[in-house]
């Protein structure tokens, strides 16, 4: 029995990972924070719809305090400007937020954490493209990137 193992793309050099999330601190304030959930998967759509966002995927999880999503763009410059953007979903979802924030303080959390990664490595074993493989493109591991330390260095 052989396992398909493969790595995703590395030609795009380097990237940036996005992770956002939020956290429901008073679960009956479902005014404050339904529009914030509710936000995430209009901005995801706009962005997949756009091959010129700069965003080249995504991943969705359920961590220990609630959604978060793992995004890969292309650059930093390509996140800001999209982050900043009037006429895209996110600076009006952004400033619904604060307002609403206003009104019903510490209903919902929200965090974000941006690293621009100038090396990476991965592995996926009998896996479907997710991950940077979905987002960069996937080949099969070859001779020389058995192990995880060759993969990084190449």
């Amino acid at each position: 029995m052989t396992v398909e193992r493969t790595t995703h793309d590395k030609t795009a050099g380097e990237i940036v990972v996005f992770l956002i999330g939020m956290r429901v601190n008073k679960p009956w304030r479902v005014d404050a924070w339904a529009p914030v959930f509710a936000a995430m998967p209009r901005m995801l759509r706009e962005l997949s719809r756009d091959p010129d966002s700069g965003m080249l995927g995504y991943r969705l999880a359920i961590g220990p305090d609630g959604p978060l999503v793992i995004q890969y763009w292309r650059d930093t410059e390509s996140l800001y400007g999209y982050a900043s953007d009037p006429a895209r979903a996110h600076r009006p979802a952004w400033s619904a937020f604060f307002r609403k924030a206003r009104t019903a303080p510490g209903a919902v959390g929200i965090w974000h954490e941006t690293y621009t990664v100038a090396a990476s490595e991965s592995v996926y074993g009998d896996m479907p493209a997710s991950g940077l493989a979905a987002a960069l493109g996937r080949r099969v591991v070859g001779a020389g990137a058995e192990r995880a330390r060759q993969r990084l260095a190449s």
